[in-house]
C-alpha cells in the first residue's frame, strides 16, 4: 500500500494521475498547504523540503517501507516499480527523462511564477507579469514544436513526461496563454485529458480545494 500525501495542485495531481494509471493501491492523505500543514514535524520527516507531494511505500525496496519526496522522483520510482510509462527502448527512456527534467526545471517553475504574478500577488508588478507570461508562451512553443514530431512529449508512447506536464497546462488561461495558438499542444492536452485515469486522478481531494 502506498500512502500519498498530497493536495490538488499541479504537482499533487501528477502523482495522483500516476497512481491511477498504474493501478497501484494507495490512500490519499490531504496536506492543506493553505493552512501550512506542510510544515508539520511529522510531514517534514517524509518531505524535508516541506512540499507536496510525498509518498510512503509500505513495500519499498527489499520489501521495507520507503518514503520519497519531489514529484519527478516519485514518478520515476513508480514507473520503475511497475515497469511502465518509461517507453519501450533505452532511447525512449532517456528521451522521456529529458522531457521530465524540462517540466521539473522549466515548465513547472515558470508557469508557477506566471500564476503567482498574474493571479495571486498582492501587488500587480507589470514587469514580472510580462516576463513570466512571455516565458510561459515561449515554453508552450517549445512543447508545440516537439509535439509536431511526436504523439507525446517523450516519444510516441504516453509516459511520465506527459503525466508531469499535463496538470500544469490545465491552467493555460491563467498563464496568459491562448492554447489555440499551439495546435499540437492543444491536441495533446485534449487527448490526455480524456483518459479515465487522468479524470480519476484529478478528482482526488478536488472537493477540498476552494
Amino acid at each position: 500500500m502506498i500512502t500519498l500525501y498530497t493536495w490538488p495542485t499541479p504537482n499533487g495531481k501528477k502523482v495522483q494521475i500516476m497512481l491511477e494509471e498504474t493501478g497501484l493501491k494507495y490512500k490519499a492523505r490531504p496536506i492543506n498547504i493553505s493552512a501550512n500543514e506542510q510544515f508539520a514535524r511529522d510531514f517534514l520527516k517524509i518531505s524535508p523540503n516541506n512540499k507536496i507531494p510525498a509518498i510512503v511505500d509500505s513495500q519499498g525496496p527489499n520489501g521495507k517501507p520507503y518514503s520519497l519526496f519531489e514529484s519527478g522522483a516519485i514518478l520515476v520510482y513508480l514507473a520503475g516499480k511497475t515497469n511502465s510509462l518509461l517507453g519501450s527502448t533505452e532511447t525512449d527512456r532517456y528521451d522521456i527523462l529529458q522531457w521530465l527534467m524540462f517540466q521539473m526545471g522549466g515548465l513547472g517553475p515558470m508557469l508557477g511564477q506566471a500564476h503567482h504574478f498574474r493571479i495571486y500577488a498582492p501587488e500587480k508588478i507589470e514587469y514580472a507579469i510580462h516576463r513570466y507570461t512571455q516565458e510561459a508562451q515561449r515554453l508552450y512553443g517549445v512543447m508545440d514544436r516537439r509535439l509536431a514530431e511526436r504523439l507525446y512529449l517523450g516519444c510516441d508512447e504516453y509516459s511520465i513526461a506527459d503525466i508531469a506536464a499535463w496538470p500544469w497546462i490545465a491552467s493555460y488561461e491563467r498563464q496568459g496563454v491562448d492554447i489555440t495558438a499551439y495546435p499540437n499542444v492543444r491536441r495533446w492536452f485534449e487527448s490526455i485529458g480524456s483518459r479515465p485515469a487522468v479524470i480519476r486522478g484529478c478528482a482526488v481531494l478536488a472537493d477540498l480545494r476552494k
